[in-house]
């Protein structure tokens, strides 16, 4: 008798517990085609699980966004995706297919998920679900990470409820949407706030005796950079104890055993650790980048990508933050190996006034800011 009530309340306990899960309501991110696209997105699901959130992830069939979200643990759902070229390419004649697709693949998904509150990060791939949720009065809020919004999201920002913005500046050129517009700052991951020293200086091999220069050319590394950071190790390394994150397949084997130098191609959870021991950074000026260095206040030189190779917002990206005297910059078109030398030992002179100065940022909330907005929107429903 007793085994039997036992059983009955062990059985009317998870038909509890499946009820309350039942009830959670449910948030769809999106976001891809770059890390950057997606790295702020999971940076949102601790707060947005601990406030009782079911997190879906809607992202590209076969983007870089899938492999990180699957591995985070988050329910995927893959739809077709296309690019809006603003060049001349055979694809341009495809992918308009490709986005009608996605339109389709995003309806269908989103009235299935059913959710209370979308939430885009930008990339193409948002283009079809913001569209979607739009069609099934879904309310969208859509976060900007760069200075300049970029075409996914210029298409997308009419059909959005609300749109975040990281930098200030960017409110004011979309001053025409009026309340719809808040400036919360970029969500960084907590873990990047969780570095431990000792375990990056195993990692490299380090003391204390030297200040550490931290040098990264975004994930897949710069060409540029890592050619001017190589030519000059024989000055840097008077100084400093240099470690290099320099993209995939960009080792020197020449330079293995280089004393006060180690390189790696990429620094996935080591990343915090290494940052944990970085004195200054040098880095190309993506917004994930400057506003883990801002979190971090770590004093930092930007050398952001040329507008031969890029729309030009890392030199927007990188312009602001140096306007607030957060950053340092050298321009790609100035970058040589004097110039480069002459600008670290100048931003490593004046370590402590951008420090201070990244002591007064206000823009180290966004989580929390992002959090309470999307509850605004789910309790407006």
């Amino acid at each position: 008798m007793g085994a039997t009530n036992q059983t009955k309340k062990d059985q009317q306990n998870l038909q509890s517990d499946y009820q309350q899960l039942a009830r959670r309501p449910k948030i769809v991110l999106t976001g891809g085609g770059t890390a950057g696209h997606v790295s702020p997105n999971l940076a949102l699901i601790p707060s947005l699980e601990a406030e009782g959130w079911e997190v879906i992830y809607i992202g590209s069939n076969n983007g870089i966004e899938k492999q990180l979200v699957v591995e985070f643990g988050i329910p995927y759902h893959g739809i077709s995706s296309g690019k809006l070229r603003r060049y001349f390419s055979w694809q341009n004649f495809i992918d308009p297919f490709k986005v009608i697709k996605g339109i389709f693949d995003a309806y269908f998904a989103i009235a299935k998920i059913k959710p209370k509150v979308v939430f885009s990060k930008g990339g193409f791939v948002t283009v079809p679900v913001i569209f979607a949720s739009w069609l099934q009065r879904i309310p969208v809020i859509i976060h900007e990470s760069d200075f300049s919004s970029g075409l996914a999201n210029r298409l997308s920002i009419p059909f959005a409820t609300k749109v975040c913005v990281t930098f200030p500046e960017t409110a004011k050129h979309l001053a025409k949407y009026g309340a719809k517009v808040k400036h919360t700052g970029l969500p960084i991951r907590h873990t990047i706030s969780q570095g431990n020293q000792a375990k990056g200086r195993e990692l490299c091999g380090f003391d204390n005796n030297l200040p550490v220069l931290f040098v990264v050319g975004g994930s897949t590394g710069s060409a540029k950079i890592n050619q001017a950071i190589r030519s000059v190790l024989d000055v840097l390394t008077q100084s400093y104890q240099v470690v290099h994150a320099c993209g995939k397949g960009n080792l020197d084997v020449n330079l293995k055993g280089y004393r006060l130098y180690q390189q790696f191609e990429y620094l996935a959870t080591e990343l915090a650790d290494v940052l944990a021991i970085a004195d200054i950074v040098v880095s190309r000026s993506g917004a994930n980048a400057v506003f883990e260095f801002l979190t971090l206040r770590k004093p930092n030189l930007l050398i952001p990508l040329s507008k031969l190779s890029s729309r030009g917002d890392q030199i927007l990206n990188a312009k602001s933050f140096q306007a607030r005297g957060y950053s340092a910059v050298l321009f790609e078109e100035d970058l040589t190996s004097e110039s480069l030398v002459t600008a670290i030992a100048d931003l490593n002179r004046r370590r402590e006034e951008y420090i201070q100065n990244m002591n007064q940022s206000e823009d180290a909330n966004a989580i929390a800011q992002i959090v309470a907005l999307i509850r605004e929107l789910r309790d407006s429903v």
